[in-house]
């Protein structure tokens, strides 16, 4: 059965960074696209960051040039780089695995701060 467990976040101040990680167990992850959503107080659940099993990105206009997607398949992990944080990053953020057959499985998530 396959879980995934997102650590990383934090409070961090506007203009830092942080590093997001998303494990998960099973044996499909080498195979399958990877995405990050996030979600703030009071809004939908939004992709913020995907990746293909072939390393391919794609980016939410809200983050381009300032998150970056990666994934190391011999760890079954999948990191989400973000530097320039705003405020309106705050949120929960969650990854996901971008297979119909997935699309409830979900982790505890990590929450995200960015305040002064």
């Amino acid at each position: 059965q396959v879980q995934l467990v997102e650590s990383g976040g934090g409070l961090v101040q506007p203009g830092g960074s942080l590093r997001l990680s998303c494990a998960a167990s099973g044996s499909i992850f080498s195979t399958v696209a990877m995405g990050w959503y996030r979600q703030a107080p009071g809004k939908q659940r939004e992709l913020v960051a995907r990746i293909t099993s072939g390393g391919n990105t794609n980016y939410a206009d809200s983050v381009k040039g300032r998150f970056t997607i990666s994934r190391d398949n011999t760890k079954n992990t999948v990191y989400l780089q973000m530097n320039s944080l705003k405020p309106e990053d705050t949120a929960v953020y969650y990854c996901n695995i971008l297979r119909f057959d997935y699309n409830n499985l979900w982790g505890q998530g990590t929450q995200v701060t960015v305040s002064s």
